[in-house]
């Protein structure tokens, strides 16, 4: 996927000003910056619910088709169970029923979700309303993952349970995934590459996350170096 000389204004705000990233098929990119920076009308441009003013939004022949988007809230469906939560995603691409329940039932497993697949959403904790959502984007056969900080109102030991899971899902089918966080080391855990965006309408720093992802963990210094390196973009003056 590429954002190639993007330009974008809200009236007389101007977000970017040909800005242009590139992000290589089936990896994540990891998006930080400040409140307000255009976060997450990159997603909406990427999704094609919005548009540049100028430039365009290139995808891969791999990326063209449907999109899942992954929101701060998990957006279930009330009236539904888990199970039904996940399995409804799949009716548009999948005809024959069992086909979609031993999909839903493979992606719940992988979130540790298996016995509560009766459960109501309100019967849930959010984390694990959060973990059904995550296991619906990727049940259903995208060839494209928006994240807009799903994890961002949650406490930090269910943030990084959920980035585990998020991983471990990604890892068994990786696609283009644009991940949008106000979290350094969220970003350089899950991160192949990061973009940081800054007071000026072009990227502040592009980082490429060298560590292989299984291999990341909070204390290892390496990666506490990138992290201060955004710390350092995101609080300068």
């Amino acid at each position: 996927m590429r954002y190639r000389e993007v330009t974008k204004n809200y009236g007389e705000n101007c977000v970017f000003n040909h800005f242009s990233l590139d992000i290589k098929p089936n990896t994540i990119m990891a998006i930080v910056g400040p409140s307000g920076k255009g976060k997450t009308t990159l997603l909406q441009m990427a999704s094609g619910l919005l548009l540049p003013d100028e430039g365009e939004v290139l995808k891969e022949a791999t990326e063209v088709g449907s999109v899942s988007y992954l929101f701060q809230e998990p957006r279930l469906l009330p009236q539904c169970t888990v199970f039904s939560n996940v399995e409804l995603a799949l009716h548009s691409a999948y005809p024959h029923a069992s086909e979609r329940a031993s999909l839903a039932m493979h992606y719940l497993d992988l979130v540790g979700l298996h016995e509560y697949i009766g459960y109501y959403p309100s019967q849930l904790s959010g984390g694990m309303r959060q973990r059904v959502a995550i296991a619906r984007s990727f049940a259903h056969p995208s060839h494209l993952v928006l994240m807009d900080e799903p994890f961002q109102s949650l406490d930090i030991k269910l943030r990084y349970n959920l980035l585990n899971s998020f991983v471990a899902l990604w890892n068994e089918s990786p696609r283009t995934t644009i991940f949008v966080t106000h979290d350094p080391m969220e970003a350089v855990l899950v991160g192949d590459g990061i973009c940081c965006l800054g007071k000026s309408e072009k990227p502040e720093m592009l980082l490429k996350i060298n560590i292989p992802r299984k291999a990341r963990n909070i204390s290892d210094p390496e990666l506490l170096g990138y992290e201060a390196q955004l710390v350092e973009a995101l609080i300068k003056d």
